[in-house]
């Protein structure tokens, strides 16, 4: 994987065992999100689904100040009627590559989450901020609203009546309350955020791959059907588990009393 990523200007990839730390890297802009810089988010992503030996991904943003502080506003201040609408798509689909990887994705929020910053962390699975993050959607205050995800997913993540007063007014929320009303998992102070967020990686990463990317997919797909609907799909799936050489090392390394051996290489 790191071969074919190695001409990234604007994000990094790094590798320790099989966890991968893609870190946006624009800190003089604080990592805000222009066309380039979703490119290269986008084709990471997809470098990182076809390695079968990443088994977990930490993103965050690169210098103190911000995960990624939104979208690049010198780019967005000329946009019309079309080109808004496509650079809408291409923030929703590099935004959707994240949220249907195979890998479990955990967002290190080590600083302003804001706009398109937030969005990104929505897209993530588990999201974790550092006591100083700043998170909010302050689009309005542009005269523009969320375009990369951020109407569907936050109301979705947290309900309707929060994601709608954070939508609605712009205002920014600190950590501590972004983990009251749910939209983070928990809180670090800033020189234990990253290892904090290692430590969970590193537990997904001790379960089964391929359970692991169909527990994510269940989830993922659940949340858009009926409750019967969603239970035929997990049955279905459980069924499909239940036939893979991973189901059959994880059930003899629990009756024999050691350690899985998952085939990643």
């Amino acid at each position: 994987m790191m071969s074919e990523l190695q001409t990234m200007q604007n994000v990094l990839v790094a590798r320790e065992g099989h966890l991968a730390i893609v870190t946006v890297n624009r800190p003089s802009k604080l990592n805000a999100l222009d066309d380039a810089t979703i490119a290269e988010l986008d084709a990471v992503f997809a470098a990182i689904d076809r390695d079968d030996t990443v088994g977990a991904v930490i993103l965050t943003g690169a210098g103190e100040k911000a995960f990624v502080a939104g979208a690049d506003i010198s780019v967005l201040s000329k946009q019309g009627v079309l080109d808004g609408k496509d650079n809408s798509l291409r923030g929703q689909a590099m935004m959707l590559r994240i949220e249907n990887s195979k890998k479990p994705v955990i967002a290190a929020i080590n600083g302003f989450a804001l706009g398109g910053g937030l969005e990104l962390a929505l897209a993530c699975d588990v999201r974790f901020a550092a006591k100083t993050a700043k998170l909010g959607l302050p689009e309005v205050s542009l005269g523009i609203i969320p375009g990369y995800g951020g109407t569907q997913r936050l109301p979705r993540l947290c309900g309707t009546g929060v994601a709608l007063q954070l939508i609605l007014t712009g205002d920014p929320v600190t950590a501590d309350e972004a983990l009251r009303v749910g939209l983070v998992n928990g809180v670090f102070e800033p020189t234990e955020l990253l290892a904090g967020c290692k430590a969970v990686a590193l537990r997904m990463i001790s379960r089964g791959p391929q359970a692991l990317a169909l527990a994510k997919q269940m989830v993922r797909r659940g949340a858009h059907l009926s409750m019967h609907d969603g239970l035929q799909l997990e049955a279905d799936s459980f069924g499909i588990i239940s036939s893979t050489a991973e189901f059959k090392e994880g059930m003899a390394a629990f009756l024999e009393k050691r350690k899985p051996t998952w085939l990643r290489t």
